[in-house]
């Protein structure tokens, strides 16, 4: 089937990255399931809502009701005692006749001849009917008016079912034994009242025996059905503890490729339909094979290619060009159908708000197309709880042919197996099978010049890109005339040092081919060497940090090694970059920073912008330049993203910190951040209006004597004088999160997220806790 390689076989194409020959036997069967205890069937049923971004779709059900009302547990208890104790006292006056005129409305409404004349008592057995229906009436009224006034359902879900599911079911329980206990010893008159006026005497014994019966289940039924409903009922807003029961629509169940079938691929439909059922199949070749079909349908000559594969491989047609159909080990929750990675719970407090409280934190590609900044002290998770997980979900999409992923850490950074990936580049290390292309692949040699430049020296104080740009375009072009490549390393650096014999061979070269334009170019770097200002000492300053022994062999420029260049963005790759960070500091960061311009130019260079493009960097110190950052606005229009990891926005150079804030959509801080770290990020998530209680406290001063000696005693109970509370009410501005919040109130193992995707829509900064902290 002809993809351009994105979901070609194992043959080696022109142009492609190189890459090892993976084994010819068929991969594996995946080691784990889709989801936790789910099988693929059950997966794909399962409903993906639409929702806010960053809110994990899988099984999600969107929190109903409002925030609770602020009352304390202890005024919630105080109230809901009284409020029963009232309603007995109430009940008790009524029923006991302290209260006159109670029963007017039952004999108003009720024959004049059902009630005696003197005392009002009833004459048969109607009126104690009457009386019996009313008093029940009576009571059911002054419980839920009571139960209402004292927030017995909210005492009962924050005092009892909030303790867990046992003591739902536990206080369920008692509140049945206790309205039965009432009904069987005729406190509630309803045994009275639905059997007490049937003519017993003129049934035989059995019969009395089954209508006893009937009638106890029909007093009873009621009562057993409410309080077992109380007791299954889940908590109002609480946290959805499994996912939904797959819906039952056959018509539309994914497992049975209803597209294909419409289609008129019933036979491709079925075979893939067994792969499902039979268990061949994992979550990664469900995406992946549907990734193809979209493939097929945007171009349907790829049609009978598509099926013919379908009907010899099954759940394994269409596969990567490794031969991977899932990686090693998952460190991490996926959903690929909706393409997001569960990184955590948002904390159910107040700070976050109601309706996403509880629910669970996810990223994908409609928010890292608008790239995300995280800041934290080392050891906060950034690697394990961020990075790792956000990698692996877009390897995994790589597999399926819906994204190109690039890992760039130091060496010994936990990004995941070398089997995990397409490419391993281990710079400084000679064992590595691929190498780095300093130039980005690019046969442009004043965009070559461009990038590379930025990277030497954008960091140095007082350096002109521009002119240091201008001045490798110099060289670099002359060179590519004479040589057909770019200049190595070596042969750079004695080019920018001026070394006579090099610049010598390289006008040689260039006058025997006849190039006079790259001959008045090289005359114009010729004519700046030792002229004040000429950035050709900085940058061969910068250029020997990569002539070192340990570099030997690497950035290869006659075709002998195996360069990776970013290019290879429109293909489904994987690629780790791991720098030598302990021993060589300064050049890992400046080959960070190129890898970040490189990635900035080719990804919005692509012709092919399906694919998402993704740069992972683990540590982004002193890797920022003016023209990066504003590299990293284009990249949304570009369907890409970054992740960028910093110990501290000190980090930055001060004048990009708020610029850095702003390119970005998505902010995350640690815990432990710096209270500097964290008011540059609360001014950048801004303010909002809330509404603030002022309570003033006033003492009362009584005038009576009665008055003033109840005040004595009670302040000589209490200990405290009788006041009144006056409260003032208020919408104030405030941040969001503010400084102190963020270096202070964040607790270990969480982060504040605030989060933008592609199309605008915002999420507010959340509370998270990371996955597996707790």
């Amino acid at each position: 089937m002809d993809s351009e390689g994105t979901y070609d076989g194992q043959a080696t194409r022109a142009g492609r990255v190189p890459r090892p020959a993976p084994p010819a036997e068929p991969p594996p069967k995946p080691r784990h399931a889709p989801t936790a205890g789910a099988p693929l069937e059950g997966w794909l049923r399962t409903p993906r809502p639409e929702a806010e971004p960053g809110v994990w779709r899988f099984g999600y059900a969107p929190r109903e009701g409002g925030a609770a009302d602020p009352v304390g547990d202890r005024s919630l208890l105080t109230g809901a005692v009284i409020s029963f104790l009232a309603c007995v006292l109430a009940w008790s006056l009524i029923s006991n006749n302290y209260i006159p005129y109670t029963d007017l409305p039952v004999k108003l409404l009720t024959p004049r001849d059902w009630w005696k004349p003197l005392d009002g008592g009833p004459v048969d057995g109607r009126g104690v009917a009457a009386l019996q229906a009313y008093m029940l009436l009576v009571t059911v009224v002054l419980a839920v008016w009571f139960s209402r006034l004292g927030s017995w359902g909210l005492a009962f879900e924050r005092l009892v079912a909030a303790r867990g599911t046992r003591a739902r079911v536990a206080g369920a329980t008692a509140g049945a034994l206790f309205v039965a206990m009432l009904i069987w010893t005729n406190t509630l008159t309803v045994l009275g009242l639905v059997g007490g006026h049937l003519p017993y005497e003129d049934m035989s014994a059995g019969t009395v025996k089954l209508v006893t019966l009937l009638v106890y289940a029909v007093v009873f039924a009621p009562v057993v059905l409410f309080f077992t409903r109380l007791a299954r009922r889940p908590a109002p807003g609480g946290r959805l503890k499994t996912a939904p029961a797959p819906v039952e629509t056959p018509q539309a169940d994914p497992a049975s490729w209803p597209e294909l079938r419409e289609a008129g691929l019933g036979e491709v439909a079925e075979r893939l339909g067994g792969e499902v059922r039979g268990g061949r199949m994992n979550d990664v070749d469900y995406a992946r094979i549907r990734r193809a079909w979209e493939s097929v349908r945007a171009d349907p000559t790829r049609l009978s290619a598509f099926a013919d594969a379908v009907r010899d491989k099954g759940a394994a047609a269409c596969v990567h060009p490794s031969g991977d159909r899932d990686l090693p080990v998952r460190a991490a929750r996926h959903d690929l159908l909706a393409r997001q990675v569960l990184l955590g719970t948002v904390e159910d407090g107040e700070r976050n708000p109601y309706a996403r409280r509880g629910t669970g934190l996810a990223l994908g590609p409609d928010v890292l197309g608008t790239s995300l900044l995280a800041v934290g002290p080392s050891g906060s998770g950034k690697t394990a709880r961020l990075v790792r997980p956000v990698v692996e979900s877009l390897a995994l999409q790589a597999l399926a042919g819906q994204a190109a992923v690039i890992a760039v850490g130091a060496a010994g950074s936990r990004l995941g197996p070398d089997e995990a990936y397409d490419i391993v580049v281990r710079v400084g290390d000679p064992d590595s099978v691929h190498d780095l292309d300093l130039y980005g692949g690019t046969g442009d040699c004043d965009e070559a010049a461009a990038l590379l430049a930025e990277a030497l020296v954008a960091d140095v104080p007082g350096a002109d890109v521009r002119r240091a740009a201008t001045a490798l375009a110099q060289l670099l072009g002359p060179f590519r005339a004479a040589h057909g490549r770019f200049p190595a390393v070596p042969e750079l650096r004695e080019l920018l040092d001026g070394v006579p014999s090099a610049v010598t061979s390289l006008r040689q070269a260039l006058e025997g081919a006849g190039q006079q334009a790259m001959l008045r170019e090289l005359a114009a770097r010729e004519r700046q060497y030792g002229a004040h200002g000429d950035p050709g000492p900085a940058l061969a300053d910068r250029i020997a940090l990569l002539d070192r022994p340990a570099f030997a062999g690497f950035f290869d420029t006659t075709g002998r090694g195996r360069p990776f260049s970013l290019r290879a963005l429109e293909h489904p790759v994987r690629v780790r970059v791991d720098l030598p960070e302990r021993g060589h500091a300064d050049a890992s960061r400046m080959l960070a920073r190129l890898l970040l311009a490189q990635f900035n130019a080719s990804a919005a260079a692509r012709a092919d912008r399906s694919l998402f493009a993704f740069l992972a960097l683990d540590d982004a110190s002193h890797t920022l330049t003016p023209e990066t950052v504003r590299g990293l606005q284009r990249l949304r229009s570009a369907n890409a993203g970054v992740l960028l990891s910093l110990r501290s926005l000190d980090d930055v150079p001060e004048a990009l910190r708020t610029p850095l804030l702003g390119a970005v959509g998505c902010r995350m801080a640690f815990s432990g951040v710096t209270t500097w770290d964290g008011q540059r990020f609360a001014e950048a998530w801004g303010t909002e209006w809330v509404e603030t209680r002022d309570v003033t406290h006033r003492t009362v001063f009584a005038d009576q004597p009665l008055t003033r000696a109840i005040h004595a005693f009670r302040k000589m109970v209490t200990g405290k004088a009788v006041t009144t509370d006056a409260v003032t009410v208020r919408q104030v501005e405030r941040e969001r999160w503010s400084a102190s919040e963020l270096a202070h109130a964040v607790p270990p193992g969480c982060a504040v997220l605030s989060l933008t995707s592609v199309r605008g829509e915002r999420a507010a900064p959340l509370l998270l806790r990371l996955a597996g902290t707790g």
